[in-house]
């Protein structure tokens, strides 16, 4: 060391801080990609990419690579700064000490903070071409890392801590998965966003939650009379409807309409004619999630099922244009048994129905009603209260202002909400 001058000791000192700072940077950018690019990348052939992506498979080896070459570094800067002070102040312990503070000053900027920032800020950058040093040092730090490994892992074993080293494998829950569609609002349009979260929140969501009634459904009496009957098919507003025998939730089978027509040629309608050409009703659980109910229409080729409880009784009907309209928003026309629930006025409140889904008010009017409970707006009404009100009572839910306008059977018939009240700030 006598032969090399002090200037070129001052070089070598900062070509180590300069490497220490490479890896600490290329620590942090390994730890901070965003794995969901890195993996668009690999499929696109990206080398990087895929040396990156080989490299997090293994992360306890990259880690114990990465500090082990770190660490080499720091040794080796703080003995040359202990060779360089040697050489300029000789044995002086002030001397040593302010350099070796000095020494851990500069490693600690120049080493650690700013080149760990610079690689949390842009870690695409830091990492893809670090990936070509450091897949050979993992290599030639093999041996040593991973006797070290070992020790760390039984260890971690002795301990009862379990670990998983290939990053590749980590699921991602359905609320990471909401976060991420929530925070690429900058790419994406506030309406196809939309649509995303809603396709996430399927799984949460049950056929009960978006059924039509049992009251609200419009179905033939196969024992009316046969002038009832062809009315009804020639006014109706759907394709597909359900048919029972004497009591609604009698169901034998379901109509399609398509298939009317050779029937409402003759003078009188044949009964038996129209039983053959009922299709199998399909019931469904009423807690089944809507996105297996829609994997399953798929799988039966079928556009409406029957909602039923755990003791069989028809709850009411669901179809393939109620799930689809959770995830894209209303886009057909409502026939008028299921339109005119709510009426706007000029003081911004709304007159509505009973009736009327929370879920579909809340998508409609921009409202925020809780629905954990309740499916209807007389069903949080008569939840909230705890009996059945009389006309007249007024009552607060979730903020909104309530009051009950009409009550008829027990139920409410009509109520008016009004828009939630600021809170006041204290």
């Amino acid at each position: 060391m006598d032969d090399i001058s002090i200037g070129t000791l001052f070089a070598i000192l900062f070509l180590l801080l300069v490497l220490s700072g490479f890896f600490s940077g290329s620590e942090t950018s390994m730890m901070a990609i965003n794995r969901y690019r890195l993996n668009s990348l690999v499929r696109k052939g990206n080398r990087s990419a895929k040396l990156v992506n080989r490299l997090l498979g293994k992360v306890d080896k990259l880690l114990g690579s990465i500090l082990l070459g770190n660490t080499l570094l720091n040794v080796a800067s703080a003995a040359v700064t202990n060779i360089i002070i040697l050489r300029l102040f000789g044995q002086n312990d002030w001397a040593i000490l302010v350099g070796t503070l000095a020494v851990t000053f500069a490693l600690l900027v120049f080493s650690e903070i700013m080149p760990k920032i610079i690689a949390a800020s842009y870690p695409e950058r830091i990492a893809l071409p670090a990936s070509y040093v450091l897949t050979p040092l993992i290599t030639l730090f093999h041996p040593v890392v991973s006797v070290a490994t070992a020790i760390v892992k039984g260890f971690l074993w002795l301990l009862r801590i379990k670990i998983q080293t290939d990053q590749s494998k980590q699921k991602v829950t359905l609320e990471e998965l909401r976060g991420l569609v929530l925070d690429a609002e900058h790419f994406l349009p506030r309406k196809h966003q939309k649509m995303l979260l809603n396709l996430v929140d399927l799984e949460r969501i049950t056929v009960n939650d978006v059924m039509v009634p049992r009251n609200q459904i419009e179905a033939l009496d196969i024992n009316a009379d046969p002038k009832e009957l062809r009315q009804q098919i020639i006014t109706c507003h759907h394709t597909l409807l359900p048919v029972y025998a004497d009591t609604p939730s009698n169901v034998i089978g379901i109509l399609h309409l398509k298939r009317v027509p050779s029937l409402l040629i003759e003078a009188k309608m044949d009964l038996d004619q129209l039983r053959s050409i009922l299709k199998e009703p399909y019931f469904i659980p009423s807690d089944t999630p809507l996105l297996k109910q829609l994997q399953q229409f798929q799988e039966r080729h079928r556009r409406l099922g029957l909602v039923v409880d755990e003791y069989g009784e028809l709850l009411g009907l669901v179809t393939l244009e109620n799930i689809l309209e959770e995830i894209v928003g209303e886009f057909t026309t409502q026939s008028p048994i299921q339109s005119g629930k709510f009426l706007r006025h000029e003081d911004g409140s709304f007159l509505l129905e009973g009736s009327s889904s929370l879920r579909e008010l809340n998508r409609k009017l921009g409202l925020h009603l809780p629905l954990e409970g309740a499916k209807t707006l007389n069903g949080l009404i008569l939840e909230h209260l705890e009996d059945i009100p009389e006309t007249g009572t007024s009552l607060k839910i979730a903020d909104y202002p309530i009051e009950i306008i009409q009550t008829q059977d027990r139920i409410v018939k009509v109520a008016r909400i009004f828009p939630a009240q600021p809170k006041k700030q204290q």
